[in-house]
């Protein structure tokens, strides 16, 4: 399989659907001219022309409200957002009208449109421009919520949500554009709904989504030197979540830490605890744990955000702590 980046991986599924559908389109603030902030649509205004590529006003609610309005008619618009942030701005399109349109009218209309947009922090780009806000939208019934950690999973996921008849919250993060890896060639899709199990081990279930989970698989293989086996499941989508594959893991390690970027208070990392607290309560050797973000908004101060963010030293010692209070000696299989 080709190796590319998660940049290219975007860029690449975009242009193939422009040209299997004209009824795709894009818009959002500079994604024509300057060719998007993140370049993720270099050269698709050149190739595709201004009626499939659309720049925007600097006006989240009035062009997310267009899109909703040209996929009530039959078109998938692919809006994007220039940062996650930016949402808030258009969070009555969103939540009142993309997310509930098909229910209040019946089952008579949908709105097969995909909202892209990156969030995190690490970049150093201070308090407002550094949120995790996608348990905003995971919370909203009628939309569908995904967050991709790979190259290979931002292609496929985003070949179905472009396909897809419902609206797709497509969440990036920045810190993953230039991260590389395989991608499959062809049509491949990506099931909106389903986990994945990117490493499978029996000590231990680590839960984890977007960047966090690459920062989990990359701290799993470093367990294996201390003997610990360290299962990774990797969300990928946050709405629907797929309990299914996270309570089978963790009844089956009978461990789970849940890794998040978001802060710990109400996020997905508390709703994943209910989940497992439900569906394999009988099975935990320990309680379940969580590593999150300090609840501060992140510091523009690049040794404060460092000290705020989730990290893999954090990680590995809450797995030390799991496994030390279920009684296995030293952090190793007894």
């Amino acid at each position: 399989m080709p190796v590319m980046t998660y940049r290219q991986a975007l860029h690449d599924t975009l242009r193939e659907e422009l040209l299997r559908d004209d009824d795709v389109f894009l818009m959002g603030e500079e994604i024509g001219v300057f060719e998007g902030s993140y370049k993720i649509t270099a050269g698709l205004l050149q190739e595709f022309g201004a009626k499939r590529v659309r720049d925007t006003p600097i006006c989240e609610e009035g062009f997310v409200g267009a899109a909703i309005g040209a996929a009530m008619l039959g078109l998938r618009p692919v809006v994007e957002v220039m940062t996650l942030n930016f949402t808030i701005l258009a969070l009555d399109q969103i939540v009142n009208h993309a997310a509930k349109i098909h229910s209040m009218f019946g089952g008579q209309v949908s709105v097969p449109m995909v909202l892209r947009t990156p969030g995190g922090g690490g970049q150093q780009l201070a308090a407002t421009h550094s949120q995790n806000l996608e348990v905003w939208f995971a919370h909203v019934p009628g939309l569908k919520v995904v967050a991709p950690s790979t190259p290979a999973d931002a292609r496929g996921l985003l070949r179905t949500a472009i396909r897809d008849d419902d609206p797709v919250i497509f969440i990036e993060n920045l810190a993953l554009y230039n991260s590389k890896g395989e991608v499959p060639e062809g049509d491949a899709s990506v099931e909106i709904g389903r986990a994945n199990v990117v490493k499978h081990g029996d000590d231990i279930t680590i839960v984890s989504y977007s960047r966090a989970a690459t920062v989990a698989l990359e701290v799993a293989s470093h367990l294996e030197d201390e003997g610990i086996s360290a299962e990774v499941v990797d969300l990928r989508s946050l709405r629907p979540l797929d309990r299914a594959t996270v309570v089978g893991s963790v009844a089956r390690t009978g461990r789970a830490v849940i890794f998040e970027e978001d802060w710990l208070s109400y996020g997905i990392g508390a709703e994943l605890a209910a989940t497992i607290q439900e569906g394999a309560f009988d099975h935990l050797d320990a309680p379940v744990r969580r590593v999150a973000a300090a609840e501060v908004p992140l510091p523009y101060s690049k040794p404060l955000e460092l000290a705020a963010l989730p990290n893999a030293e954090q990680l590995v010692r809450v797995v030390h702590e799991t496994l030390a209070a279920s009684g296995l000696d030293r952090w190793t299989r007894a």
